[in-house]
């Protein structure tokens, strides 16, 4: 299998911080989801061509692991990788580092699940997801 990575970069800025002077821990949440929209947009499987299709992808599972701080100027890393299933779901790994000195500040894992337009879970994988997996060697 290939493995299929998404790489972008972020420059923190002052309201991403908190109280104290640093990234506030909420807000790497939103820099997965922005890798997780890069990453779909790179390789054909974007947020808007899941809805085209009748589905939405919402987070079932979500993990986190802190590992340093960043500030006001780093500029972070966000590397997204998708993590092969035969099952009915999107799995990704992350890493996000400082860019300056490579320090790793989070690593993350996600797990989505296929629900329709209606708001129905779909326990098996739709066709256009198993035609996406067979053309990118998944």
């Amino acid at each position: 299998m290939t493995k299929l990575t998404s790489t972008i970069k972020r420059k923190i800025a002052f309201y991403d911080m908190d109280a104290i002077r640093m990234v506030w821990h909420g807000n790497y949440v939103k820099y997965l989801e922005e890798g997780r929209e890069a990453w779909g947009e790179q390789f054909g499987l974007s947020y808007m061509h899941i809805f085209d299709n009748g589905y939405v992808v919402p987070v079932v599972d979500l993990h986190l692991k802190y590992k340093n701080s960043a500030y006001m100027g780093d500029v972070l890393v966000i590397e997204t990788t998708y993590v092969p299933s035969k099952a009915a779901k999107l799995q990704f790994e992350y890493r996000i580092y400082r860019q300056s000195d490579n320090a790793e500040i989070v690593t993350a894992t996600s797990t989505q699940l296929f629900v329709t337009a209606q708001g129905e879970f779909d326990p098996s994988t739709p066709a256009f997801v198993s035609e996406w997996r067979k053309n990118n060697n998944q």
